[in-house]
């Protein structure tokens, strides 16, 4: 069994230590004091001031003139004020929070709003309240953290259109998660989910599926609805409405809400985990004016 005196297979010497002397600077020793020329591995080192051996690092670097008082500081230089530990220097975002920093519009879907008569907004306008009740209502797994951000409105052929990214910020963390596109409509709508049967299906309760009785479309697509009503057979019987979707990635999934936000009738939304980009923004419109037509509601 060991204990503290033992030495690990190294021999005691008794004249261990014995050379040590308290720096001057902490304690009593004065320079004449200090051991010299016991370095280990050779002489002292030439041209220093003290022929006494210290730990590397030992002594501080020799103070440096001021700074002149008119001399600018860069940014990496200056403190931030503030702070209940005082001023500090701002900190340097890292890599991965450059890649992830929310860009606004970085693949132009604003200009493209733009050039197509659209107006944008930040999703904070008084008419963007509604927005967060869509993100609400939409079938994925939206948290507190998730807020509307980019957002688009405009007409699309017969239909009002908003569209919008569904943004994840928290922290220091700003990221487009979702992309939705959504036509407001006057008339009542069903309550149902249209998914690809692939996906996880999320707050399904109470909804019933309704069969197309198209075996390839049945086999890819799910139509979930509060009641297998005329109108959600006519969305999963039109051809048009199946051959689009068909001619998908099975990568969008639509739902229905109705009254929220002060608007008094509903929307028919269709979201995708992605940023909103040009060409999304046309395919949901394309797949949505198909949707409302099936639904036959006036938008």
């Amino acid at each position: 069994m060991s204990s503290p005196r033992d030495r690990d297979g190294f021999d005691d010497r008794a004249d261990e230590g014995s050379g040590w002397r308290e720096p001057a600077h902490l304690g009593g020793d004065s320079p004449a004091e200090r051991p010299t020329g016991d370095r280990p591995g050779g002489p002292d080192r030439p041209g220093e001031g003290s022929t006494a051996w210290q730990p590397p690092g030992w002594d501080l670097p020799p103070a440096s003139p001021d700074r002149p008082v008119d001399q600018p500081q860069t940014a990496e230089e200056r403190p931030a004020r503030g702070g209940l530990l005082g001023g500090r220097r701002p900190r340097t975002p890292g890599e991965v929070e450059r890649v992830f920093a929310y860009q606004g519009d970085p693949v132009g879907v604003q200009g493209w709003a733009v050039q197509h008569g659209w107006t944008a907004s930040d999703g904070t306008a008084p008419e963007d309240a509604v927005l967060a009740e869509l993100v609400r209502t939409a079938p994925v797994r939206a948290t507190k953290d998730h807020r509307p951000a980019g957002v688009v409105r405009g007409r699309y052929g017969a239909l009002e259109l908003v569209a919008f990214d569904v943004l994840y910020a928290s922290g220091r963390y700003a990221v487009p998660e979702y992309a939705i596109t959504a036509a407001p409509v006057l008339g009542s709508v069903p309550t149902l989910r249209l998914s690809p049967a692939r996906f996880w299906k999320h707050r399904t309760g109470g909804l019933v599926q309704v069969p197309s009785g198209d075996p390839a479309f049945d086999a890819r697509w799910v139509l979930l609805a509060a009641e297998d009503s005329p109108a959600t057979r006519r969305l999963v019987e039109d051809a048009t409405v199946r051959a689009l979707l068909l001619g998908t990635d099975d990568g969008d999934e639509f739902w229905t809400t109705t009254g929220h936000g002060g608007w008094a009738g509903g929307f028919v939304a269709a979201i995708r985990p992605d940023g909103h980009r040009p060409e999304l923004l046309e395919h949901h419109a394309r797949l949505l004016t198909a949707v409302v037509g099936a639904l036959a509601v006036v938008s």
